[in-house]
């Protein structure tokens, strides 16, 4: 009987487990639902077992989907031919068609899943050009939680405009929270219907397939995907006329002058950036950049990967640079949540 994807998009884990060549998905299909409800990542590695990642816990798969904790040299492995068959299987069989994904390390699955890659690395005029021997993948589940920015809503409220960019470490929760902000504008959630822009350059947002996104981004989103995000955030301008662009990871300098541009049209901007707390953030000068765009007047720093999508400190923009380089912000006001209320 053919697996429905429609079905599988209704639960994440076997909707990425999909991926895979059809021994592993087979088996990975047959673990605890327990199990699968809180996964957040798939790890395949040459020769070794197949992981399976909860953020706070590690299950190694044993037959039949039976699942144990402990690691010993008894438990099945992964052949390297599994690993390529997976591979392969990935990239709907047209490795070609999926190069420039594969040179910066990842492949997106529809549904929005992430497929991280390791291998050897082809260097090509001094940068990397490929990969070959895959040796490890790692798939990061999509999940949609509904709700789960109605934190941050609140927190900025009327404010929103103004700009909001979500800082976290990896498994954070950080583009689960982007994707309910968009479906909670665009459906008038949190007040009017709000027209929304996502430029979805890696297929994460909206897990777009074959043209129609496969995540509920609402009715009044629209979908760029594929689009580089500086270039994407421009289109949006110039033919969408949006009220708010939501895009994640920023932080290339097409990416900054294209938040500026978002300020200057008087869109409000919704990003994200990699960094696990304020010290780690104020280092990085690609998003100190784009703090002193203006195009961001609110950053949201997030627990970590072990409460994904849960606020620690929403943090207005201008205090923050006022800090200088890695010096603490006073606590301001929590509230029984930890979200740090702004005026």
């Amino acid at each position: 009987m053919e697996t429905n994807f429609l079905d599988l998009h209704q639960r994440p884990f076997d909707s990425a487990a999909q991926g895979l060549c059809g021994s592993l998905r087979t088996i990975l299909f047959q673990i605890p639902e327990s199990v699968k409800e809180k996964a957040q990542e798939i790890r395949l590695r040459a020769n070794r077992p197949v992981a399976v990642y909860t953020g706070k816990e590690t299950y190694f798969v044993k037959e039949q989907g039976r699942l144990t904790q402990r690691f010993d040299r008894t438990l099945p492995i992964v052949s390297p031919q599994e690993i390529l068959d997976s591979f392969h299987h990935c990239c709907s069989y047209s490795v070609y068609s999926h190069q420039n994904e594969i040179k910066n390390g990842f492949i997106t699955l529809s549904g929005g899943h992430r497929v991280g890659l390791c291998g050897t690395a082809v260097i090509s005029n001094g940068s990397i050009g490929s990969l070959r021997d895959i040796s490890s993948i790692n798939i990061r589940i999509a999940r949609q939680v509904y709700g789960c920015a109605s934190a941050v809503l609140q927190a900025v409220g009327k404010n929103l405009r103004e700009g909001v960019l979500i800082a976290g470490a990896p498994a954070s929760g950080k583009t689960t929270i982007l994707r309910d902000m968009a479906r909670q504008l665009s459906s008038g959630l949190c007040g009017d219907v709000r027209k929304v822009a996502v430029v979805d350059e890696r297929g994460e947002l909206a897990g777009t397939y074959r043209g129609v996104p496969q995540n509920d981004l609402g009715p009044c989103c629209d979908v760029l995907d594929g689009y580089p995000k500086g270039e994407g955030i421009l289109q949006a301008i110039r033919s969408l006329s949006p009220e708010f662009i939501i895009c994640d990871e920023l932080g290339g300098l097409a990416d900054v002058e294209a938040a500026a541009q978002g300020l200057n049209a008087g869109v409000g901007m919704i990003s994200s950036v990699h960094a696990g707390n304020v010290r780690e953030l104020l280092r990085r000068q690609q998003a100190v950049s784009l703090l002193h765009t203006g195009a961001f007047g609110y950053v949201v720093l997030l627990e970590g990967s072990r409460e994904p999508g849960r606020v620690a400190e929403v943090y207005k923009a201008g205090e923050l640079l006022a800090q200088g380089s890695g010096n603490s912000v006073a606590d301001r006001g929590r509230d029984h949540s930890g979200i740090c209320t702004v005026a």
